[in-house]
């Protein structure tokens, strides 16, 4: 595996590896045996995951985090009369979600076995072709191979929902689906719109993001998508919108979130899992890498409207999960409203939210995506998730609620654990672009500790009246090690982010001179006077700011 495509190999490994056992089964079943066994088919594919992982470590060890742009870039002709080409390559921002895509897909496969029993080889089988999608995703910068990675990841998501669910699976996936797919074909006639402004002004079809070098096309962040007219009908205001739709339903925000309630508390713990923790990211990611950088003007012009949008989620979000009976849907809604947060300090176009909202991208999968894991294991011993229903649990489970407490503060932002950072560098940013916005926001975090501690407290303290928890086991010796896998990061991030904040220095940076470098829109006192000067060289909490 050479350095010069190790990127695809990380990518792409799952895929295969999946399309491999799914062929020796076939011929095991057509010699006249049954198949590969679960055993073989459980153990291959977290094989393929580990790699993935330790494919993941070598892109960080290698990574440049001073270097500005592109790295581990890789560029084949696809289609080329259309513009098509293989093309990939990562900066901070998607390194980071890489890391974290390949960190938790080997920790849900090894929990997976417990409560997954029926389907084995399929289950594996869409886990697999899963990660590959959500890794395409990130490291595409072709948008016509993004859209198609967009587009895979519905599939096996759609039927890990569907096959391995709760009662309501099929309602669950088919929303899931739908809705997903009513933002991607706005998302597909935005991207066309784009690839065609692009050739008209450069003479060529491209659909790559960037510019390859020695190239005869530009690439589409180098398109002058028009912005004469009224603020609200413009082109690239149209533009924007298409691709808000798609990215914000995925996120999902407000009020394109009723989706996310049923596929959580349908799916198994590990499609749960996932969900909260990478394909939630999706949309925050698109956000950032496609809506931001080429519609600048018109982020401008949204961004009051997103901050507003975003505050609902926070407090939504909080008020909802606050009067929630089941444990798993609090912990869906508390999404809703940390995912709010991410939207917060992403539009307040300056360098500390910026870089507050991808950190807190990481953040919210791994302490989301741990408290999805504490509930399963959990539901796997009294076959309920009603808090009514429990009380006391500390006494026969002390490791267990100890672990749930710190994720818990983790999960509500306690200093020296890794919300904390997020949320803090979030708000600053927010307070910079409208102070009045983040004291309200201020409110989810106060509204996060209470319905968390509220629950923690009914779970995990009280009478042990009920005696089916009396009989409760505690952790065994993999959910303990699952979850000290989680812990680390969670401690590591909040004891010294700058290991992964100076990551994304380069590409913060890159992003926010794209707003300075904006040709200014009608109307720009009105349009940007809530909005503070990006100050070159200013020390700010994250770093130097941009």
């Amino acid at each position: 595996m050479g350095v010069s495509n190790l990127l695809s190999w990380v990518t792409f490994l799952p895929g295969l590896a999946a399309v491999a056992l799914l062929a020796l089964h076939a011929v095991a079943r057509g010699s006249g045996g049954g198949g590969l066994p679960d055993a073989a088919w459980r153990a291959a594919g977290l094989g393929a995951t580990l790699l993935a992982f330790l494919g993941s470590l070598l892109l960080w060890a290698g990574f440049d985090a001073g270097a500005p742009g592109f790295q581990f870039v890789e560029y084949a002709p696809w289609l080329p009369s259309f513009g098509v080409h293989y093309f990939v390559g990562i900066d901070g921002i998607s390194l980071l979600l890489v890391l974290l895509t390949t960190f938790l897909m080997p920790l849900v496969l090894l929990t997976s076995g417990r409560d997954i029993k029926r389907s084995v080889p399929s289950w594996v089988f869409f886990m697999l072709l899963l990660e590959t999608g959500m890794l395409g995703a990130f490291v595409s910068l072709n948008l016509f191979q993004f859209y198609v990675f967009w587009e895979v990841m519905l599939i096996p998501m759609y039927f890990i929902i569907g096959v391995w669910g709760g009662q309501r699976r099929v309602y669950a996936a088919i929303k899931f689906f739908l809705y997903t797919m009513l933002g991607s074909l706005l998302m597909l006639v935005a991207i066309l719109a784009l690839y065609y402004l692009n050739s008209q002004q450069f003479g060529s079809f491209t659909f790559d993001l960037v510019a390859v070098p020695g190239a005869a096309a530009r690439g589409l962040l180098d398109t002058q998508v028009p912005v004469s007219g009224a603020p609200w009908w413009q082109t690239q205001a149209w533009l924007f919108a298409a691709f808000f739709l798609a990215f914000g339903i995925k996120v999902p925000m407000v009020p394109f979130h009723t989706w996310l309630p049923d596929a959580h508390v349908e799916a198994p713990t590990a499609g749960s899992v996932i969900l909260a923790g990478v394909l939630l990211k999706m949309g925050t990611y698109g956000f950032v890498r496609f809506s931001l950088p080429l519609f600048p003007e018109a982020t401008v012009q949204f961004a009051p409207l997103v901050f507003g949008l975003a505050l609902i989620g926070i407090l939504y979000g909080a008020l909802v999960a606050m009067v929630q009976k089941d444990v798993k849907k609090l912990v869906a809604y508390s999404s809703v409203a940390h995912l709010g947060f991410v939207m917060l300090g992403m539009f307040a176009l300056n360098a500390e939210g910026l870089e507050g909202s991808i950190l807190q991208m990481v953040n919210h999968g791994l302490s989301t995506g741990a408290l999805f894991l504490l509930v399963g294991m959990l539901y796997e011993r009294r076959h309920t998730r009603q808090i009514a229903d429990f009380g006391g649990i500390a006494k026969p489970m002390p490791v267990f609620a100890a672990i749930f407490g710190i994720v818990t503060m983790s999960s509500i932002g306690l200093p020296m654990l890794n919300g904390f950072v997020g949320e803090f560098l979030i708000l600053v940013g927010a307070f910079e672009a409208a102070p009045i916005v983040a004291v309200f926001a201020t409110l989810g975090v106060i509204l996060a500790a209470v319905y968390m501690l509220w629950m923690y407290r009914r779970v995990m303290f009280g009478p042990l009246d009920n005696p089916e928890n009396r009989g409760l086991i505690d952790l065994d010796a993999l959910e303990k090690g699952v979850l000290v896998a989680v812990l680390i990061p969670i401690f590591w991030i909040g004891v010294y982010p700058s290991t992964f904040l100076r990551v994304l220095h380069p590409s913060v940076k890159e992003l926010a001179a794209r707003f300075e470098r904006a040709e200014p829109a009608e109307e720009p006192a009105q349009a940007t006077a809530w909005l503070p000067p990006l100050e070159v060289g200013a020390e700010g909490p994250g770093g130097p700011r941009p």
